[in-house]
């Protein structure tokens, strides 16, 4: 338990200062209008949003050094349908030291969970928000510190869904993801006062759910956004294969987010209804408390830590071993895969070698499929010798250790660097 509780407050010990926000009430910036504008990413409304956060950096506390405007823009949904996002734009204070216009950067965030209080945009202005029954921590703040540092902009989608009223955020619906990263993209060039422009070079960056977010926009971004000037995108552990990810992530400390997932799906695919049908008082009780409950809430309080999804079934089968065993269940899970499409700008896939919730055997599938359609993949296993028996150290040490250097390689190719794919190596590294 011990551990646990570590990895909850990971990024808190990373934060310099810290306040609490509550979620919001009825009538605030998360409320969607009535009707939506017409064009995938125009903005529907914004606002100044102030940066509480900040980093602490050897015991001295840095800002984030950029001015934050909240928005809400226009996106589409798994069903093709219109749908409201809302993010932040952050503006850097810092002057861009590379050539050409000022780039920018879509930055999905890791899983923050399923609640309106678990928005990123909700805690980049507090850090932290501590709620009667959510719990949400801006782990991501350092790294979106160290684009706005070097005089990069960002933009950071909360998703569909997340932090509004209207829905269940779609946690790891492959069309839902990628379209919120490419629409935030183009809400950000289309602010009035931001600094970035049309030519302005773009880079997609996300881990573990943000790492499924941007790699499903790498792929669709030639189709659903051509005239996006993307020029890189790191993928780290992404969650592409989620029948496989059913399985490494089952009894571990987040076994909770199988339950985001389940939620997120389930209003899209019909094919996981008799799923649903097999769910026992405990299963369904669990699933409504994790459509509302936040990262720190799946770790802490949701009772989901370390059991496994054969406690919430009637019949006490996993959901893997469900899904493998009904057709349609297995359909519309298989409908999340990515990897079918091809990105047209370079890609890194990142993944440790005992990822112990999302596993690596199917990141580096990705990779390999990626290449098969003559991507240019750059694909960076980080080799750990042990596992870490499901308390998500392993899952959450290259997103720390390996930061600095993935977001070197993503820079260097916001500044049009050359880099040679390594997919031969898929043949001889783990």
């Amino acid at each position: 338990m011990r551990r646990s509780v570590a990895i909850a407050v990971l990024g808190a010990l990373m934060l310099g200062a810290l306040s609490t926000t509550p979620a919001h009430a009825a009538g605030s910036f998360y409320d969607p209008p009535p009707s939506l504008p017409a064009a995938a990413g125009d903005l529907v409304r914004t606002a100044p949003m102030k940066l509480a956060a900040s980093v602490s950096f050897g015991g001295a506390i840095s800002p984030l050094p950029g001015t934050a405007t909240q928005i809400m823009y226009r996106t589409t949904d798994a069903d093709g349908n219109a749908a409201a996002a809302t993010g932040v734009y952050i503006e850097p204070t810092k002057r861009w030291w590379g050539g050409g216009d000022r780039p920018l950067v879509s930055f999905a965030a890791g899983t923050q969970g399923q609640g309106d209080a678990c928005a990123p945009s909700k805690t980049l202005q507090s850090g932290l928000v501590v709620e009667s029954d959510a719990i949400a921590i801006g782990y991501e703040i350092p790294n979106i510190y160290s684009f706005l540092a070097r005089g990069i902009a960002v933009v950071v989608t909360d998703y569909i869904g997340l932090g509004m009223t209207d829905r269940v955020h779609s946690y790891v619906v492959r069309l839902d993801s990628g379209h919120a990263v490419l629409d935030a993209a183009r809400a950000a060039l289309a602010l009035e006062g931001a600094s970035v422009t049309d030519a302005s070079p773009i880079g997609l960056y996300g881990y573990s759910q943000g790492g499924g977010a941007v790699a499903s926009a790498a792929e669709l971004a030639p189709v659903y956004a051509p005239e996006l000037n993307v020029k890189g995108t790191y993928a780290g552990a992404p969650p592409a294969d989620l029948l496989e990810v059913m399985k490494s992530a089952d009894g571990t400390s987040l076994t909770g987010v199988l339950g985001f997932s389940f939620n997120a799906i389930a209003q899209y695919e019909p094919g996981l209804a008799e799923v649903g049908t097999l769910l026992n008082d405990t299963g369904r009780s669990t699933l409504a408390r994790l459509a509302n409950a936040c990262i720190g809430d799946a770790l802490l309080t949701t009772g989901t830590a370390f059991t496994k999804t054969s406690s919430w079934t009637t019949t006490g089968e996993t959901f893997s071993q469900l899904t493998a065993r009904l057709p349609q269940a297995r359909a519309a899970i298989a409908a999340q895969r990515i990897g079918t499409l091809a990105p047209a700008a370079p890609v890194q896939v990142l993944t440790g070698t005992k990822d112990d919730i999302v596993a690596h055997g199917q990141a580096k599938q990705l990779a390999k499929d990626w290449c098969a359609s003559g991507v240019n993949v750059t694909y960076v296993p980080v080799v750990q010798p042990v596992g870490s028996a499901g308390t998500a150290l392993n899952h959450l040490g290259p997103a720390i250790t390996r930061s600095l250097a993935s977001q070197d390689w993503l820079v260097d190719r916001l500044q049009g660097k050359p880099v040679a794919s390594n997919c031969w190596a898929l043949r001889v590294l783990p």
